[in-house]
């Protein structure tokens, strides 16, 4: 089996009381796209933000290409960072708004101490290959399209030549037409360059789309870890299957009943005791409240934290 490129072994974080990761496991394939799912508040970010070294683990272990992230930005933080970059969920609160595009483009560039006019002549390529016009580098954030702030992000992140990039909710707020041209996009530098990514999404049509696995969070935790489509198709958690219930579908064969889901989602300060999801499960048992489960493959590939992986009867 191929190592992974990025690999949470039992990673935890805590701020103060409040444990926003706690016993995380999971593997990122190299080359590959992973999707990142879950209710706001879940722990997604955070996650994203220990893989990039910008949030400290309590515990645990975090790996990049078979070392810690730790041991990488002890190192060397900027050669670190240049391998992996991340596309920010709000493209244009990300960009400067005195810098013109063009200076906003060229910051890492100086930032990394690079040769500017060989990164200029890059930069160039780079844009013509996302289809943005030379003159954008004169104008300011304000005077671009949404569509084309999230281009520019991708522009700044691909001028590093980066093995991975974490993207957050890299759609969100586009129109669904510029929506399909980005994902196209992203996907032909994928395939083009062998990026590996990490999308966090709550549109769960996007994560069906693209990726190749996909991993659901509830609390801090990773509950299921699975292909794709075995995922989309067999939930095995029963908060999957209620996640996956709500998402909307245009071709009546993919359309599921709506599971829905008692009471509210307890407080990371004070989470239930056993599994945390068992207050809200509709097939928890007794020792569902007393024993927690650990994260077990229960299929070649596939990974759930359950006592009773697929016992939820899937709705026709």
């Amino acid at each position: 089996m191929t190592a992974p490129l990025v690999a949470f072994e039992d990673a935890a974080v805590t701020f103060g009381k409040l444990r926003a990761l706690d016993d995380v496991t999971l593997h990122l394939p190299r080359g590959a796209i992973t999707g990142l799912v879950g209710e706001s508040g879940s722990g997604k970010t955070t996650l994203c933000r220990t893989l990039l070294g910008l949030t400290p683990l309590s515990s645990g272990e975090v790996l990049f290409d078979g070392m810690p992230v730790r041991t990488h930005l002890a190192r060397g933080a900027r050669a670190f960072r240049r391998r992996v970059q991340m596309l920010l969920q709000d493209a244009v609160a990300s960009l400067s708004p005195r810098m013109r595009i063009g200076s906003a483009l060229e910051e890492p560039l100086r930032i990394h101490r690079l040769p500017l006019e060989e990164g200029r002549e890059r930069l160039i390529g780079i844009l013509r290959r996302l289809g943005l016009p030379e003159d954008i580098r004169g104008k300011y954030p304000h005077q671009i399209s949404g569509g084309q702030a999230r281009r520019v992000g991708v522009a700044r992140a691909l001028l590093m030549r980066p093995e991975m990039i974490v993207a957050d909710e890299p759609t969100a707020g586009l129109d669904v037409s510029v929506q399909g041209e980005l994902l196209n996009l992203l996907l032909d530098l994928q395939r083009e360059l062998g990026l590996t990514y990490l999308l966090v999404s709550h549109n769960l049509n996007v994560v069906r789309r693209i990726t190749d696995r996909t991993a659901v969070m509830y609390l801090g935790q990773v509950v299921e870890d699975a292909p794709t489509r075995e995922l989309f198709h067999r939930p095995a958690h029963p908060y999957t299957a209620a996640l996956l219930s709500t998402n909307p579908a245009v071709q009546a064969a993919r359309r599921r009943a709506r599971i829905v889901l008692q009471g509210e989602i307890p407080s990371m300060l004070a989470p239930p005791s056993g599994c945390r999801f068992h207050p809200r499960c509709p097939v928890a048992q007794p020792n569902c409240a007393i024993d927690p489960p650990a994260l077990a493959e229960v299929e070649p590939g596939r990974s759930v934290r359950c006592h009773y992986p697929f016992s939820l009867p899937l709705p026709a």
